[in-house]
């Protein structure tokens, strides 16, 4: 019997599940809970899958020294290819200029923005728990990956025994939680058909009703986040990591499609190390460090479509930017992007925190709101191969043979 590889699985499943919800829309119900279950499995395994990967690349490291150049090179990264998104989408939005002429009369409530948002300073204090086990439930993800790193940097600093103990029991935990990974990813196709059928079922009619308003608007998000995907991150692949982007692209058909179905880069983390680790060939010391933290800090498709969004909010209003104001969206942009993720509505936060930077209206957030999901979808899925891309140049920078 003929094999059908995995991406080409969820490939059928996505196109099933759009005509599924769009002409059987009552029948959703019945296989909705395929979704629900494989989303709650996948989430069941993030938070054991991160701290013990992180803690166990950590300490496969070998020390201090080689955490800080590792961590250096994984931040520079991180930041150089969120800064150029960013700048990527603000010079499309100042060409393109979507808000101009835009009516204001398809505009949404937004529901609970205002006990939701938060400082810069806020979000970025989230960093350091108060209490651990209590991120641990909330899956606050940014603490449990700090106090990961932390507590993996000192397991060399104890007695021999200990250290060894330790060792063995995190990168034991590790390898199970593959094992437990590898088998829910053998339902992807059957989850993604489940989650895409019922949002296609939810939204069909309102997006279809609403695009035409918003189309040039779209398109300018879709134009950047295309550019960053296909010329900005294959050209760090080809000229400083040195590698095939197209093959790696093609390893990482999986979770991408993944990404783009369920519009989460933490959900869609077991596939994307699985990924660049057995077919781009990546270390584990490097994709249990990078991936879990790429994941959570390294938003390229968010931060540039909150610096678009933004920009299309103040032309809607008809407020025209200085460069010194554009420049607050590109910096508060940047920031907000590391330290908002896994907070409750963090979309929405962070593009509280960027308009309140840049003095430009709340309400605003209420007009892009009927076309958030497809871009929510793109965005994500290029959060996931900017984070496969880190991986790749980072492993090739410490001299790693990679498939690739």
């Amino acid at each position: 019997m003929l094999k059908i590889k995995l991406h080409w699985q969820i490939l059928i499943a996505l196109a099933l599940a759009v005509l599924f919800g769009y002409f059987i829309p009552s029948g959703v119900k019945y296989v909705s809970w395929m979704g629900v279950l494989f989303l709650r499995a996948l989430k069941m395994v993030i938070v054991p899958l991160i701290l013990s990967s992180i803690i166990s690349g950590v300490t496969s490291m070998g020390g201090g020294k080689n955490l800080g150049r590792l961590g250096l090179k994984t931040m520079t990264y991180y930041i150089s290819t969120s800064t150029l998104a960013i700048l990527t989408g603000l010079l499309l939005v100042n060409i393109i200029r979507p808000g101009v002429g835009v009516e204001l009369g398809f505009t949404e409530t937004v529901e609970g923005l205002s006990e939701k948002s938060a400082s810069l300073y806020d979000v970025v204090m989230r960093i350091i728990p108060e209490n651990i086990f209590e991120s641990m439930v909330n899956a606050d993800i940014l603490p449990i990956i700090f106090f990961a790193i932390l507590f993996g940097a000192f397991i060399s600093q104890v007695d021999n025994k200990y250290s060894t103990f330790l060792t063995d029991f995190f990168n034991a935990v590790f390898e199970v939680m593959m094992k437990v990974t590898m088998f829910i990813i053998k339902f992807t196709p059957l989850g993604i058909f489940g989650i895409v059928a019922r949002e296609v079922a939810r939204n069909a009619e309102q997006l279809a009703n609403l695009a035409g308003s918003l189309a040039i608007y779209m398109i300018t998000v879709f134009l950047a986040l295309g550019i960053h995907a296909f010329i900005n991150l294959p050209i760090l692949l080809k000229f400083v990591g040195k590698v095939n982007p197209v093959k790696h692209m093609k390893n990482m058909a999986t979770p991408l499609l993944t990404a783009f179905s369920t519009a989460s880069s933490s959900a869609t983390l077991p596939l994307t190390m699985e990924a660049v680790e057995h077919k781009s060939g990546v270390s584990n010391k490097i994709t249990s460090f990078t991936l879990p933290l790429g994941a959570t800090v390294n938003m390229d498709g968010t931060a540039l479509y909150e610096c678009v969004a933004a920009m299309f909010i103040a032309q809607v209003y008809g407020i025209e930017l200085t460069i010194l104001q554009q420049l607050i969206i590109v910096v508060t942009a940047l920031l907000a992007s590391i330290g908002a993720a896994g907070i409750p509505m963090a979309g929405l936060v962070m593009l509280t925190v960027i308009l309140t930077a840049a003095n430009l209206p709340l309400e605003g957030i209420g007009l892009i709101l009927a076309v958030d999901l497809i871009l929510d979808m793109s965005r994500t899925t290029l959060n996931v191969w900017s984070d496969s891309c880190g991986a790749v140049i980072i492993a090739k920078s410490e001299g790693e043979e990679l498939n690739v």
